[in-house]
């Protein structure tokens, strides 16, 4: 695995300067294409998936396609990329790619988008000629899958209906964004201490190894030009001061009408506060520090204290922000001008500013930065959505006669989690 976030210790490609085209006039991708968008994470994934599933009918009556059943088919690109789901979840199965490919396969020659972050997480170059292949071919389920995955392997330039598009932007946006969203997935580590060790601490891969597979963006694009070739590749630099500028762009590669893509409002979505973040911090060592089973988190935790809180509760202007120091800024951008550097190089299509990946922006004084105190309705949320889902398992009579006074607080812990579980798996 590629660890080194500071620098790349090989020459980069001789190719031409790849095309920079103004991103409100990208030429539109051939009739028949489909359009594979990888993220990766943080970078306008969820907003454009969920425009793409709202919009699903009317894309139909233009030729375009969202095959996956959901508004983000996670599960086939988690079992095709070979990772497992969130923490406590199930792992997926192959099940749930070939489910996704026979889905795309329908749609026969009319154009098709599919876009999932986790296909970022592919590992090798043997697996991104897998998805190409698997997604490229019109096959149906009974012309064999082994022969497909075999087709795939080593003969991704052969794919030529699969275009790849890549969104990225500028670090600095994305370490906060992501940092928090892995605290959502377990992590205890604090900002400062994740940061010192994904940018100062080689090498580079704890304790989220897959940040850096996902955010050395020069290297992910690589990796799929290696297989896919350049042509085949498009680049978006996103640009946040044009809240709907990813849509036009999706729209426009697709043919479809400008303005037929719209935001769809998903508090659900939203990143945590620093104080939610802290207090979820907290919890997750308390967590790990008893011993619960990680299905219990999954259902209790992510599932329903975050979730609820969420849904529920809407950040105030005043609330403190997670705040990146100023070295971690430079230091973003200085690898943010490297991999914009590489990355022209490759001879892809970039739309937008490949200048925006290595700005520093401003940091907020000490003064101008709040403390990070959890509001009591906000804690009154997330335990209510904790104890929702507690309260929808069907309740059983306990195993054990031995009264609660006389058992220690931790074991007390532990046995009341696996109990949760028991009944998790039941309900």
């Amino acid at each position: 695995m590629e660890t080194d976030c500071t620098h790349h210790d090989s020459a980069a490609p001789e190719a031409e300067t790849g095309e920079t085209v103004p991103k409100s006039a990208p030429t539109p991708l051939p009739p028949g294409t489909r359009l594979l968008h990888i993220g990766p994470h943080k970078t306008g994934t969820t907003s454009i998936q969920s425009a793409l599933f709202a919009a699903k009918g009317a894309m139909a009556g233009h030729g375009v396609d969202f095959p996956a059943h959901s508004r983000h088919p996670m599960e086939a690109a988690l079992a095709v990329c070979a990772r497992p789901g969130m923490m406590g979840d199930a792992r997926p199965t192959e099940r749930h790619w070939q489910r996704l490919v026979d889905a795309v396969h329908a749609t026969g020659r009319r154009t098709s988008v599919v876009s999932s972050e986790f296909f970022a997480d592919a590992p090798d170059d043997e697996a991104i000629a897998r998805i190409v292949g698997d997604l490229g071919r019109g096959q149906g389920r009974g012309q064999g899958r082994d022969q497909s995955r075999d087709q795939g392997r080593g003969q991704g330039r052969d794919q030529g209906r699969v275009h790849v598009l890549v969104t990225l932007r500028p670090l600095a946006k994305i370490m906060p964004s992501q940092w928090q969203q892995y605290v959502q997935n377990g992590l205890r580590m604090s900002y400062e201490d994740w940061l010192e060790h994904m940018l100062r601490k080689a090498p580079y891969e704890k304790p989220n190894p897959s940040f850096w597979r996902r955010h050395r963006h020069d290297r992910l694009v690589e990796r799929w030009v290696r297989v896919v070739g350049a042509e085949n590749v498009t680049v978006v630099v996103v640009d946040d001061r044009d809240r709907d500028g990813l849509m036009r762009t999706f729209e426009s590669l697709l043919g479809l009408p400008d303005g037929l893509l719209v935001p769809v409002p998903d508090m659900a979505n939203r990143s945590l506060t620093l104080a939610e973040t802290e207090m979820l911090r907290k919890l997750n060592m308390e967590f790990r520090g008893n011993g619960l089973p990680d299905e219990v988190y999954s259902r209790m935790v992510r599932g329903g204290a975050v979730m609820h809180m969420k849904n529920a509760c809407r950040p105030a202007p005043d609330d403190a922000r997670i705040t990146t120091p100023r070295w971690a800024l430079e230091a973003a951008a200085g690898i943010g001008a490297e991999m914009a550097g590489r990355i022209a190089a490759m001879g892809v299509r970039v739309l937008g500013d490949p200048a925006l990946l290595s700005v520093v922006p401003s940091v907020a004084s000490a003064e101008e930065t709040a403390s990070p105190r959890i509001d009591p309705g906000v804690a009154a949320h997330a335990l209510y959505g904790a104890l929702a889902v507690a309260a929808a398992i069907p309740a059983y009579p306990p195993a054990s006669v031995r009264s609660v006074h006389q058992t220690p607080s931790k074991e007390l812990v532990r046995v009341l989690g696996h109990r949760v579980l028991k009944r998790l798996k039941r309900a």
